[in-house]
């Protein structure tokens, strides 16, 4: 077996662009759809159920890349780009790992931006939040 080829910085930008152009989309369809079909079929919806559509809607960013490096290691910007997530011992992330590299990454932005610049000259491309989570990202070999 070949060792891993490690995603550089341009490939795991693009798979963040791509994710947050999927979520913007994603995201107010999920929140306003809901309410709005309500709205059309039944009149004003109540207020609980317009609350628990926005907090879904602020909670989806950080269940999908959870969800998505948990159980493939890929979100859709790495099956795009051919790259997954995994821990740096190769095996797959878990759920934990998952959730915890996603929130850091969502509530601090400019800090896990910052961090990406480490993959220029770390040996195995590994941002900052890779090595504190133990995680790597990898090009996903050919089948």
């Amino acid at each position: 077996m070949s060792p891993p080829c490690y995603a550089g910085i341009v490939s795991r930008l693009m798979a963040v662009l791509i994710d947050a152009a999927a979520l913007t989309v994603v995201t107010p369809v999920a929140v306003l759809g809901p309410p709005m079909m309500w709205q059309s079929l039944a009149g004003t919806p109540p207020t609980w159920f317009t609350s628990s559509f926005q907090i879904a809607g602020a909670t989806l960013p950080l269940v999908y890349f959870s969800l998505a490096w948990w159980a493939t290691g890929q979100t859709l910007g790495g099956l795009v780009l051919a790259i997954m997530v995994r821990r740096a011992d190769g095996s797959r992330v878990g759920l934990l790992r998952a959730a915890l590299r996603a929130a850091l990454g969502l509530l601090f932005a400019p800090i896990w931006f910052l961090g990406m610049i480490l993959v220029l000259v770390q040996a195995h491309r590994r941002a900052m939040h890779d090595l504190v989570f133990g995680t790597v990202v990898v090009r996903k070999p050919a089948r």
